[in-house]
C-alpha cells in the first residue's frame, strides 16, 4: 500500500488534534506535524486540507499581525472539530485492533490457507 493513501486516511483526524492544543498557522503546523513523525509532509498537502476542514465548519481562522513578516492566518478549532476528534478516535482504535488481531496471526493459524 502506497503509504500517501494511508496518510490521507488519517491526516485529519491527526490535524485537528494538533489544532485542538494550540492556535496554529499553516506552516507551523506543517513543521509540527514533522516533529510528530510525518517527516514527508509538505505544505502542499496540509494548506488544501484546512480549507476543507475550514469550509467544513471544524475550524475558523483569523488573520493576525506577525513580527516576522507579513499577517498570519491562525486556525483554531471548533465543537465541530472536536466532535470529529471524538469519532477519529473511535474509528482509529477500531481499525488498530482489527489490524493487530491480523498482524498477531501473521505466523500463526491461518485456517490451512
Amino acid at each position: 500500500m502506497n503509504n500517501s493513501q494511508l496518510l490521507k486516511g488519517v491526516l485529519q483526524g491527526c490535524v485537528l488534534m494538533v489544532i485542538s492544543k494550540k492556535d496554529v498557522y499553516g506552516y507551523e503546523l506543517v513543521q509540527r506535524l514533522q516533529e510528530l513523525g510525518f517527516t514527508d509532509i509538505i505544505g502542499g498537502t496540509v494548506y488544501p486540507l484546512l480549507q476543507k476542514l475550514e469550509k467544513n465548519g471544524q475550524l475558523t481562522s483569523v488573520r493576525k499581525a506577525s513580527s516576522e513578516g507579513p499577517t498570519r492566518k491562525y486556525y483554531s478549532i471548533t465543537q465541530q472539530g472536536r466532535d470529529q476528534i471524538g469519532e477519529f478516535v473511535d474509528q482509529w482504535q477500531a481499525l488498530e485492533t482489527v489490524v493487530n488481531q491480523i498482524i498477531s496471526t501473521k505466523d500463526g493459524d491461518d485456517n490451512g490457507k
